[in-house]
């Protein structure tokens, strides 16, 4: 393990995964790749590097609030809101309060699915998508406030932009659903939807494997995974943009098919937040093992800063300029999660003495690779906390022209009442 600031030493890439080199100095916490033996430290990152460290990006519609039932035409019948998308808007992590390293009851007051014991039930939270799209109750859609009559959360963790389009051009089922196109064109019809809010683009893009492949430098190999990663990546967003923009194109497409025009709504296209801090915002050294024995946040300073320096802000002003291309409000939620990233100085892991708080705990989920703590897909999406400021952010960006993008950012020390809005940059 190279010293704090050094530079780590590259291994091949076809070394033998067998002795996973850091199951004999892990401490007694369990979370994340540890407390397991060196044979199941195999297997466990063989999960992670084969089967995919799912992170993705989260069907009958899920109404808050109450479906109409009559026909509508637009301007009449019950008025909605609409997410569609992955699962950075579905909802994914909303299950959980911050962080803790107690894995046993409420998890010191963080697992919103415990019921009793070691009893826990997930479809408190995602109700029939748990274990799938993962729509939960405090989705963005849903902690909105009174956008609408009623909230519709067609987002699926997972969706790729193939799966928003329509069947009738290109677009695919997933997770047993109908493309999320077809199924707005049914809200559409029966509902008057005023607000879409597309979140779309991250797993085109690979962010499961980019966060597997930047772990896996940490864990396995001792080297950074900036530069390949960033290379992928420039190879990539061109074609990924073109989909977003097809994404966008595809909702008009629906809308004007059941009537609408495009001033009767406004489509609200949003980037990504970074769930992982700077390497100078870490409150755990890169220099042991802390930061993925207790963290939960196996990733190099270099690393860090480039995911939050570089590739967040360069998907932001992609999607940007999508929307502009498109005619449709931005949402630029790069620095949502700023101070209060998994790993974060300004934040605090929850415990027996320092309970969950929006104030004080990290808003996002760290990597649970063991799934000791629910699905491994919840890992590196906003928790419940992040929900509900996605939620204040998407409400007060509605507030203001549908013609102006603003960038949403939350006030150190406060909970989601505390997000405000500046122009987009």
């Amino acid at each position: 393990m190279p010293p704090a600031g050094g530079t780590p030493t590259s291994q091949p890439r076809d070394a033998v995964v067998a002795d996973f080199g850091v199951a004999e100095r892990r401490s007694s916490a369990v979370i994340g790749f540890r407390k397991v033996s060196k044979d199941r430290g195999r297997s466990r990152m063989r999960r992670l590097a084969g089967a995919g460290m799912v992170l993705p990006l989260a069907v009958s519609a899920l109404l808050a609030g109450g479906a109409g039932t009559s026909a509508a035409s637009p301007g009449t019948g019950p008025t909605a809101v609409v997410s569609m998308g992955d699962s950075y808007i579905s909802g994914e992590a909303g299950r959980w309060k911050g962080n803790s390293l107690t894995n046993t009851g409420s998890r010191d007051g963080t697992d919103r699915a415990w019921i009793t014991g070691s009893t826990y039930d997930p479809t408190k939270v995602y109700g029939t998508t748990a274990g799938g799209c993962h729509r939960s109750d405090s989705a963005e859609v849903r902690s909105a406030g009174a956008i609408a009559d009623v909230a519709v959360n067609l987002a699926c963790s997972g969706a790729t932009s193939d799966n928003v389009f329509r069947s009738s051009n290109g677009g695919v089922a997933f997770k047993g659903e109908a493309p999320q196109a077809d199924q707005l064109a049914a809200v559409a019809a029966s509902h008057n939807v005023k607000v879409i809010a597309l979140s779309i683009g991250g797993n085109d893009l690979g962010f499961a494997d980019i966060i597997k492949e930047c772990a896996l430098d940490f864990t396995l190999w001792y080297s950074y995974c900036y530069d390949d990663q960033q290379y992928a990546v420039d190879q990539r967003i061109d074609g990924v943009m073109v989909k977003v923009g097809k994404s966008v194109d595809e909702i008009r497409a629906v809308m004007r098919g059941a009537g609408y025009a495009d001033s009767a709504y406004r489509i609200v296209l949003q980037s990504y937040p970074s769930p992982i801090p700077r390497g100078t915002e870490n409150r755990y050294t890169q220099s042991d093992w802390s930061r993925l024995n207790t963290g939960g946040c196996p990733f190099w300073n270099r690393d860090s800063d480039w995911a939050r320096d570089s590739l967040v802000p360069q998907i932001a002003g992609r999607i940007k300029a999508v929307a502009a291309a498109k005619g449709v409000q931005f949402l630029d939620l790069r620095d949502m999660l700023q101070g209060r990233e998994v790993c974060a100085k300004a934040s605090k892991q929850v415990t027996s003495t320092v309970p969950a708080s929006a104030k004080t705990s990290e808003w996002a989920r760290w990597i649970d690779n063991n799934e000791s703590q629910g699905l491994i897909q919840e890992s590196m999406h906003p928790n419940h906390f992040g929900q509900l400021a996605a939620g204040r952010c998407l409400s007060l960006v509605v507030a203001q022209s549908a013609t102006s993008g603003f960038s949403c950012k939350n006030t150190a020390g406060a909970d989601e009442s505390g997000m405000y809005l500046t122009a987009a940059s």
